[in-house]
């Protein structure tokens, strides 16, 4: 054999790149010398072959992404979604939300308050979510399984350990955990969308009843002229109770936990944020980008009641801030900032731009009353922003008095599930 013509090796290294790699991987470590194989040398044209050697490249597969499914109607969107949505991303790496039609929540709940596209706002506002299909189906079926598991390559469905029954009793999730694909969160304590319409029907009995007496247009977007004893009495009567019990570590969950750099453009946006909706959702998405840090200034209860009426605000002020804190365009929020924007609160969170949205609850500073908003505008850095929509706090509990009747049925068949879950509640571990 002519070993001087090793022409023959470079087409065996470029066919079989493979086969010549472990060739002389072997040579090596027998101490043979390449010189036995046509004096080789490496040059750099080899370089191109060299991705090829998987025998001397150790190739890099990267790990195989977690994808996690959970669906709901979000309806009257509130922190107990957005935890429960936070917990489901934890079980992950990437979060795909169902969003079920408006058609099955009205076969299997009653009307929705909110729209499709409202709730798809809400949901793809969530900093947890990756992912959203619209018009999900109310009950887990196989076909549909199938397609989560096949298109939309999930892995594990979730859902909170309350029981979701469908209208003949039957487990929504029952194919789910029968596949072995089921992973349960803990449920959110203290809120549900039952809870919140359950508020504003509460509301509209007590004004109803005191109206007469107090001309009272609460929940009509004017103040109304309960007098503060009436509006302890609401209190004493347990309208505004809510079963939240706000922790420190919640809040930390729900944090960003990261500050404005030292440069950064900080833009300061205010109000109640009350009964939090997919105009808040847009209004704060577009505040952010007008800068690199949006903060947001949520007002104390006190000072909600105080600007719109007694029954105000709907959300207490815990549950506000969860809900801003859990958009995507926030990363910071001042809990029960002052009404008005002063001087010292500018400079200590070195704040470059405040804004105000077009479309508020009560823009009264705009007919003449105390402006809260003097200041920046005296420093020149006061925009008045466009609002996307022109959905308010009012608005949505609107249409829940409109159609008062029909939730109110809606909500004894779902309260009587609620209490049923209270009583039979047991202690599940979880975040």
């Amino acid at each position: 054999m002519d070993f001087e013509n090793n022409s023959w090796i470079w087409e065996g290294v470029y066919h079989y790149p493979h086969l010549f790699g472990g060739i002389m991987l072997t040579a090596a470590v027998l101490g043979l010398s390449t010189s036995f194989f046509g004096g080789i040398s490496v040059p750099s044209s080899l370089a191109y072959f060299w991705p090829d050697l998987g025998i001397f490249h150790k190739r890099k597969h990267g790990k195989k992404r977690i994808r996690v499914y959970m669906d709901g109607c979000f309806d009257l969107m509130h922190y107990g979604h957005a935890n429960a949505l936070r917990q489901a991303k934890a079980l992950g790496d990437e979060l795909v939300v169902g969003v079920v039609s408006d058609e099955e929540i009205i076969a299997n709940k009653g009307p929705p308050v909110l729209s499709m596209e409202e709730r798809l706002v809400l949901v793809s506002g969530l900093k947890w979510v990756d992912e959203v299909i619209a018009n999900a189906p109310y009950a887990i079926t196989e076909q549909f399984m199938d397609t989560l598991f096949n298109e939309h390559k999930i892995d594990y469905i979730i859902h909170g350990d309350d029981p979701c029954l469908l209208p003949d009793g039957t487990d929504a999730y029952a194919l789910a955990k029968k596949a072995g694909r089921y992973k349960q969160i803990k449920r959110t304590e203290g809120v549900s969308s039952t809870d919140i319409v359950g508020r504003i029907l509460s509301y509209v009995k007590d004004t109803k009843t005191h109206e007469d007496h107090n001309g009272s247009t609460s929940l009509h977007g004017e103040r109304d002229n309960t007098n503060e004893a009436e509006g302890e009495k609401c209190q004493s009567k347990g309208l505004h109770l809510s079963h939240f019990l706000p922790t420190s570590r919640r809040i930390v969950q729900f944090s960003n936990g990261k500050g404005p750099g030292p440069n950064a453009r900080v833009v300061y946006i205010d109000g109640a944020f009350d009964l939090f909706h997919a105009g808040h959702v847009e209004i704060l998405k577009n505040a952010r980008q007008l800068g690199d840090f949006l903060l947001v200034g949520i007002h104390t209860d006190q000072t909600v009641s105080e600007h719109r009426g007694a029954h105000y605000p709907i959300m207490h002020l815990h549950e506000r801030s969860l809900s801003v804190l859990a958009c995507r365009y926030v990363d910071e929020v001042i809990i029960g900032a002052p009404w008005d924007v002063t001087k010292d609160m500018i400079t200590t969170f070195n704040i470059s731009l405040v804004v105000h949205g077009t479309v508020a609850e009560s823009n009264s500073f705009l007919n003449g009353a105390r402006d809260p908003y003097e200041v920046p505008k005296s420093m020149g850095i006061f925009h008045m922003l466009e609002s996307p929509k022109d959905i308010t706090t009012t608005s949505v509990a609107q249409r829940i008095i409109a159609n008062h009747e029909a939730y109110k049925k809606r909500n004894v068949k779902k309260a009587e599930s609620e209490k049923k879950y209270y009583a039979e509640k047991k202690y599940v571990s979880g975040e």
